[in-house]
């Protein structure tokens, strides 16, 4: 699909005016321009996008959850596969799915989602404290930036925007959970005569997969979820009725109707 152009009048000009095709009004046709901007069309929809990361966001709940050992080699080796397949998602969004000039934020969340991916394969850095350290930083980073960004978009926002702002809560809420996480005292129980030690990074990976875990669910809901259809230019200049209209208010004078242009 290639972007369509949107025809836009600009007339200064205050006094009767109909059409710029015939108009009489010598005064507002020579002041009246037009301009044409190019709209951008994705190539990639932000649904397939939502759909990518709920993906790779259930493979990384699934590796956790179905897994007992919750080491912080494991929890390491789920976020960093999980990381960086979401930042080639992010990646490829940003000049498949976003238009230039709103690219810039997309960008930055790829690329420290893809430093902090890396960081966490280093096989001889798992540790307690790496995870810690690379979840933490990670999820505040880049949550803070999904969610200022949507939140600034204009009003009303887009469904994509509030999906994203909802992401982005979300993230810096598991870096929140994941500080409290560190403080956790180890604590000893059983289950069935067998004794275990419930230390902060087995919750701190726990509470990663349920983060793993509701991201799916979430951006699965958002992909799917039916999409409003948008108005394209061709739709918007295919009443010539429509484009006389405004093209008479854009001259300060009322619109005139079929009957009035043809007396005159």
């Amino acid at each position: 699909r290639r972007p369509s152009a949107r025809r836009r009048y600009e007339c200064p000009v205050r006094g009767p005016a109909r059409t710029l095709e015939g108009d009489t009004h010598p005064a507002a046709k020579d002041a009246c321009t037009v301009t044409s901007t190019t709209l951008f069309t994705p190539r990639l929809e932000a649904r397939h996008v939502q759909l990518l990361r709920a993906v790779f966001a259930a493979i990384a709940a699934a590796m956790v959850t179905f897994t007992s050992d919750h080491s912080a080699q494991l929890g390491l080796a789920a976020f960093s596969g999980f990381a960086i397949a979401t930042a080639l998602v992010l990646f490829l969004a940003t000049w498949m799915t976003y238009p230039s000039g709103t690219r810039a934020p997309i960008v930055w969340q790829a690329i420290v989602t893809l430093i902090a991916g890396m960081v966490g394969g280093l096989a001889g850095l798992r540790t307690p404290e790496m995870f810690f350290t690379v979840i933490i930083a990670w999820a505040l980073i880049t949550g803070l930036i999904e969610a200022i960004v949507a939140f600034r978009t204009p009003r009303p926002r887009t469904p994509d925007a509030r999906d994203a702002l909802t992401v982005g809560v979300l993230t810096v809420l598991l870096g929140f959970a994941l500080i409290i996480a560190i403080f956790v005292e180890p604590q000893v129980y059983s289950v069935e005569g067998h004794d275990f030690v419930l230390t902060n990074i087995g919750v701190g990976v726990g509470v990663f997969g349920g983060y793993a875990a509701i991201l799916t669910v979430f951006l699965a809901i958002a992909g799917f979820s039916p999409r409003k259809p948008e108005l394209h230019s061709s739709d918007a200049d295919a009443s010539p009725e429509a484009s006389a209209n405004d093209t008479a208010r854009a001259a300060g004078a009322a619109p005139t109707s079929n009957s009035t242009r043809d007396n005159a």
